[in-house]
């Protein structure tokens, strides 16, 4: 909950605002839920917590100590009466200047029985919410006066992530211990029954990849890292296609039983129109030098043509504003989760972005601050995001194998903190230093690429061998004589992360 809204000073019921207006509340419920509470308060006070109103609910400061007062009783599992609270309160000091012994009496003779407590806890829940878009309305007023030089759309995106924020709060409610058991157990047993192939998250597109992460999954980071011109635009563009146009690991593309997924791309390094040139002529299967050099055979053009016609059909969306801010990228995804349930966002590439509360000297924190705010933004919106992420010169340097670490991700270790899953692209033929354990079989199968899987939160870890079309930008899996992988996947180290 928003923890830097104004609040009302202590002091008599209905205080009034600098512009003498009174925020909503309702006495009745106020001092009706903590009269019940007094009669009932086991009942009520799960009921509370269960609904997540807590003592920030109350307009009135008395009524909000009260209330918090004989949370903490419960809590700590001390029966509360007008008794018990009382002597609490007298322990505390404070029973005289929260009204005394008989302004609590006076609370029980409001309300005969406990059972309008539902009743009441409507009405306060209503009544927090219109207060909560009150002192927002507020801190959006003052920002947009005083916004002097600030980017409208700056101000824009910061009103949006404040009402997003309200508009969930009768949302997050609290389950019990034994709900997370019940809810884990259906998930397990639902994954044992699942049929062959069936994976449990979106496919990637890529049957050996889904075989170690059983498929992007929602909330979750996915860190795809490389050094440049590897191909991991070109990787992560063919897991968007596969998403956008529905792939199923066992029937393939346009399975009845697989629909495609809205997909939202930022791309702060590439145009708009490279990206949506270079997918076409992917999945046409036809180099983009051959139709710049007017090589282009009419079997060519009819695959580009059937190419498009597929395309047009898939709902994706691509920003490619340079130097983009990351609270602006998130509340463009927020926009785009809410008008067209996006299931994949991905981010091309983390270096590039911006965050305007960060030194831009100090790259590290802001990386570190980006970073923290992508994981969010994943659990936020409940899709999976894909990160490409650049990897420092390390492994060109450390030792003779040239090959990329987790301790190579670029500007900071917040990076593989922060991400459930890390991919480490690696092009073997064009390691420099010629000591890739993969570069005798690179020799062999030209366009040789592995992607290690360093980090899984949930999951194995290991190397897959793929195929790089560098001609037509795509990645294929291997023919099967060839689709041994080198570092076999392992369970990760000491279970999972």
């Amino acid at each position: 909950m928003p923890s830097d809204r104004p609040r009302p000073s202590a002091g008599p019921e209905g205080s009034e605002t600098a512009e003498g207006r009174v925020p909503p509340h309702s006495d009745e419920a106020e001092l009706g839920l903590l009269a019940c509470v007094l009669i009932d308060s086991e009942r009520v006070l799960d009921l509370c917590a269960s609904r997540r109103i807590d003592a920030a609910a109350f307009y009135d400061p008395v009524r909000r100590r009260l209330f918090q007062v004989a949370s903490e009783m419960h809590q700590r599992r001390v029966a509360v009466d007008l008794t018990t609270l009382s002597a609490r309160l007298k322990d505390l000091g404070e029973l005289d200047d929260l009204g005394g012994e008989a302004f609590l009496q006076g609370l029980i003779e409001r309300v005969p029985t406990a059972e309008s407590a539902t009743y009441y806890l409507d009405i306060l829940q209503q009544k927090y919410l219109l207060r909560e878009l009150f002192w927002c309305s507020q801190r959006i007023a003052e920002r947009c006066l005083r916004s002097g030089r600030q980017d409208a759309w700056e101000v824009l995106g910061q009103a949006e992530e404040s009402l997003f924020e309200i508009r969930n709060l009768d949302r997050r409610t609290l389950s019990s211990w034994a709900g997370h058991i019940d809810h884990a157990s259906e998930e397990i047993a639902r994954l044992i029954s699942r049929p062959s192939g069936r994976l449990t998250g979106l496919s990637t597109g890529f049957p050996s990849l889904d075989k170690v992460l059983f498929g992007l999954h929602d909330g979750e980071m996915i860190v795809l890292a490389a050094r440049p011109s590897m191909g991991k635009t070109s990787l992560a563009m063919n897991i968007a296609e596969s998403v956008a146009t529905g792939y199923n690991p066992v029937s393939g593309y346009g399975a009845e039983d697989r629909q495609g997924r809205s997909v939202a791309v930022f791309s702060l390094e590439m145009s708009a129109g490279a990206i949506v040139r270079r997918m076409l002529c992917s999945r046409a299967g036809v180099s983009w030098s051959r139709v710049v050099e007017r090589l282009c055979t009419s079997d060519d053009s009819r695959r580009l043509v059937r190419a498009a016609n597929e395309l047009k059909q898939v709902r994706m969306f691509v920003d490619d504003t340079a130097g983009l801010d990351i609270m602006e990228l998130r509340a463009r995804a927020r926009r785009l989760k809410r008008s067209h349930d996006i299931g994949l966002v991905v981010v091309d590439y983390l270096q590039l972005l911006q965050h305007r509360d960060v030194d831009p000297n100090n790259q590290q924190l802001m990386i570190q601050r980006i970073s923290g705010m992508l994981k969010a933004m994943a659990k936020e919106l409940r899709v999976p995001v894909l990160v490409l992420s650049q990897l420092n010169r390390q492994p060109e340097t450390r030792d003779r194998s040239g090959v990329p670490k987790l301790s190579d991700l670029r500007d900071s270790g917040s990076i593989e903190q922060d991400a459930d899953v890390v991919m480490l692209l690696r092009l073997p033929a064009r390691n420099k230093l010629g000591n890739d354990p993969q570069r005798k079989r690179a020799e062999t199968i030209p366009g040789l690429a592995i992607v290690d899987i360093a980090k899984h939160r949930n999951g194995r870890t290991g190397e897959v061998a793929m195929l790089f079309e560098e001609e037509y930008t795509r990645f294929s899996e291997l023919a099967p004589e060839h689709a041994d992988s080198g570092r076999g996947i392992q369970p990760s180290e000491g279970g999972f992360d």
